[in-house]
């Protein structure tokens, strides 16, 4: 058993509706589809042509130009201008702002600093021994007569609010339990009882009233009309999709043969005839130039190269010896070179490559 086939989709009986919007749907779509495929494949070609030809060395020659007129220039300003500007900038700004800085860091604001720490410290401990010696007895002395005070007011705010607890009670809180409790909340109950039933009664009229004037019809005009309109134009749909892939296969086919077609024609017309002219006329004529032109032409060029080359090593061994000879004639003979001891073995002591002169291959 195939396994990896993917099972067959269930076929379904299809109504005379599609059967009848089929074939006419996909004829007229295949004559539209036909000359859009045709533009398309021709276009698709073109632009490959297009792309492959001129736009990709274009687009390389605008890369070699922009790093040419952008990158380069501005790499070598940035290595040979912007750095070594920097690092001018850069010793001068130590020389002139931080040695300083740190020279008035260290010989100036540092004893400063240290002076004025003392001092702030001296005054520290002179205001501490203010705090604790006079604020700090002053300061709960004040607290303990604010105290006694305070116990005094609020013990008569005590007895005044108490008062005044008790008059609010049985003046006002226990009237108005009481007219709440016996006159509003019965007026309330019955008010609310009287307002569900109005709401009631007044929604149930406007629930049929709408369901009567626009639910029914509007679930009719669903159910009659629409449904059936919508399946049909569902149908139309699902056609009309299929009929463009299928055209659109069909138009691909053609537009395949349509261009074989014209590139055999291509190909017979000029590709051949240009073929054919290269192989019997061009490549025999290039064969006897090559054989009685170009060949004895260079054999009589390398001829002449040597024959020249020739004539000026002895016009310039001419000129060397004549150069000597004059030296000669108003310098006089050079001295020979002193002899030089090298400490060399002199003899059949000195070892060559042709004689073996080692204690293991000595005859």
């Amino acid at each position: 058993m195939d396994f990896d086939k993917p099972p067959a989709q269930p076929q379904y009986p299809e109504g005379c509706l599609a059967v009848a919007i089929r074939v006419p749907v996909r004829i007229v779509v295949l004559v539209l589809v036909v000359p859009v495929r045709l533009v398309w494949d021709a276009l698709t070609v073109a632009g490959r042509f297009l792309s492959r030809t001129v736009l990709r060395p274009l687009g390389r020659a605008l890369r070699w130009l922009g790093r040419a007129l952008f990158v380069w220039p501005f790499a070598a300003l940035w290595r040979w201008v912007v750095v070594p500007a920097g690092k001018a900038l850069g010793w001068l700004g130590n020389v002139l702002a931080v040695v300083p800085a740190l020279w008035l860091h260290r010989y100036v604001l540092t004893p400063l600093g240290h002076g004025l720490a003392r001092g702030a410290r001296a005054v520290g401990a002179a205001l501490q021994w203010l705090y604790a010696r006079v604020l700090a007895p002053l300061g709960r002395g004040t607290a303990w007569l604010l105290r006694g005070a305070g116990l005094l007011l609020a013990a008569a705010g005590a007895g005044v609010f108490a008062v005044m607890a008790w008059l609010a009670r049985y003046l006002l809180v226990v009237p108005a339990r009481w007219l709440y409790a016996w006159v509003l909340a019965p007026v309330g109950r019955a008010l609310a009882w009287l307002v569900v039933a109005v709401v009631t009664g007044l929604g149930a009229v406007l629930y049929w009233t709408a369901r009567v004037l626009l639910v029914l019809p509007a679930l009719a005009l669903w159910r009659r009309v629409l449904v059936p309109v919508g399946r049909v134009l569902a149908v139309v749909v699902r056609e009309t999709g299929e009929a463009l892939g299928h055209a659109w296969r069909i138009a691909g086919r053609i537009s395949r043969v349509v261009g074989r077609v014209l590139g055999t024609l291509l190909r017979w017309i000029f590709v051949e005839p240009v073929r054919w002219v290269y192989r019997t006329v061009l490549t025999p004529v290039g064969h006897v130039v090559r054989d009685h032109v170009l060949r004895p032409a260079a054999a009589a060029a390398r001829v002449v190269g040597r024959s020249a080359r020739q004539a000026l090593a002895a016009a310039r061994d001419t000129v060397r010896q004549a150069r000597a000879d004059l030296r000669r004639t108003l310098l006089g003979e050079p001295r020979p070179p002193a002899a030089v001891d090298r400490r060399e073995p002199g003899g059949r002591g000195t070892r060559t490559l042709g004689r073996s002169t080692t204690a293991l291959t000595k005859d």
